[in-house]
């Protein structure tokens, strides 16, 4: 089968790779039918280089039909249309029965220190091959895929993947207060849906800050108070300016959906550059202890949310030496919550907006569509955001 492979920094390829099978009673195959391309997805492309080895398939956003289902998966039949997400996991260890299936015990990597495995995401998670390809082996197929209903275009449903879960959770950790204002820092794919999502559960006061035209004006559409970060001198404009639309407090709660790519953070941007090119020997090592993140988009969060708010990170984030301001943390008495999304948790929540009314409007937040075999340009275009690209699907 064709497969989007991982060569190096900067360096997919589409290649020919063994048709994956069936290795356990609770695996599943699925033919794909869309697959999407993540901003994490860039991470890998960028950052975490040192985790990745040459062959890895990439990619955790697909749909499908399946195609065949181990003895042990009861609830598939050939034929049925789902929804593969991002991680994988059992549904019924302690954590998954606590809602915490990024964390299943089933599935962690207790040898590399990491939580659930995830598809087509380095080694760290289990170097499980990804999603960008023709066909998918699913692992805890059991619980894992969403049956979806036969009839509506795979952009009404391909989105449980990853891109739904992931700015729900992000909302639904930032807790708004009935009548507060959020503010989302970031307007690609998550954070354009957490401001979709925020304001489809009632959150009146919606801030959008990024730097790309097309960005701001896609969120603006919609009701998103829009900020554009090359309109101000520095961090501090920026803040101000939001403060002053929340009687000089800030935000309720912030959302930070970029994570370490952030703009603004030179000296960590040439650490994570020089740490890539290294020999792979050394980099990976080298990166587990002391990598560091571009904080920028984080410490704006700090700075902007209200004494006693709430910051909710759904942006990836992977150093192991971050310096972090804790005596503002503190002083202003922040709450914290993050962590990669438990996807199974909200997808009941999210169907009843999945309509033929497209309350999220999902039908067109897709900005292109491409052939699978142009997977290097699309991984290009989107890393450099070329031709207004915001979500990029892919059909094998």
């Amino acid at each position: 089968m064709k497969a989007v492979t991982w060569q190096g920094r900067r360096d997919v390829r589409v290649e020919d790779v063994p048709d994956p099978r069936i290795e356990e009673p609770t695996d599943a195959v699925i033919r794909i039918t869309s697959t999407g391309l993540c901003g994490s997805d860039l991470h890998l492309y960028e950052v975490l280089t040192p985790f990745m080895t040459p062959g890895d398939i990439l990619g955790h956003e697909p749909m499908g039909v399946v195609e065949e289902t181990g003895a042990d998966v009861t609830n598939l039949e050939k034929g049925d249309r789902v929804v593969v997400p991002f991680q994988i996991s059992c549904g019924s260890c302690f954590m998954c029965s606590a809602g915490l299936m990024t964390q299943c015990e089933t599935t962690q990597l207790t040898g590399e220190g990491m939580g659930a495995a995830l598809f087509g995401y380095t080694r760290l998670y289990g170097a499980v091959p990804g999603a960008q390809a023709e066909y998918l082996r699913v692992p805890q197929a059991h619980f894992g895929p969403i049956k979806v209903p036969d009839g509506p275009p795979d952009d009404r449903f391909v989105y449980l993947s990853d891109v739904l879960p992931t700015a729900w959770q992000a909302v639904e950790y930032a807790a708004v207060p009935a009548g507060g204002t959020l503010a989302v820092l970031g307007l690609g794919p998550i954070g354009d849906m957490c401001c979709r999502i925020a304001r489809a559960r009632g959150v009146e006061r919606v801030f959008g800050v990024d730097l790309v035209p097309e960005r701001l004006a896609r969120a603006g559409r919609r009701g998103t108070q829009t900020y554009d970060l090359r309109a101000f001198d520095n961090e501090k404009a920026l803040v101000q300016a939001i403060h002053d639309e929340t009687a000089g407090r800030g935000p309720d709660a912030v959302i930070d959906a970029v994570g370490t790519e952030a703009h603004g953070s030179a000296a960590a941007k040439l650490a994570q550059a020089a740490t890539g090119m290294l020999p792979r020997a050394l980099s990976g090592p080298l990166a587990e202890r002391f990598a560091v993140d571009r904080l920028a988009a984080l410490h704006t969060a700090i700075h902007l949310v209200r004494r006693g708010g709430t910051i909710s990170l759904s942006g990836v984030y992977g150093g192991m030496a971050d310096p972090m301001p804790m005596l503002t943390l503190f002083d202003k008495q922040i709450q914290l919550r993050m962590g990669q999304a438990n996807v199974r948790r909200w997808t009941d929540a999210i169907m009843p907006y999945l309509t033929d009314e497209d309350p999220l409007d999902v039908e067109d937040f897709a900005t292109h569509r491409l052939p699978l075999s142009d997977a290097p340009q699309a991984y290009d275009m989107f890393q450099h955001k070329q031709d207004g690209a915001v979500k990029i699907l892919m059909r094998p």
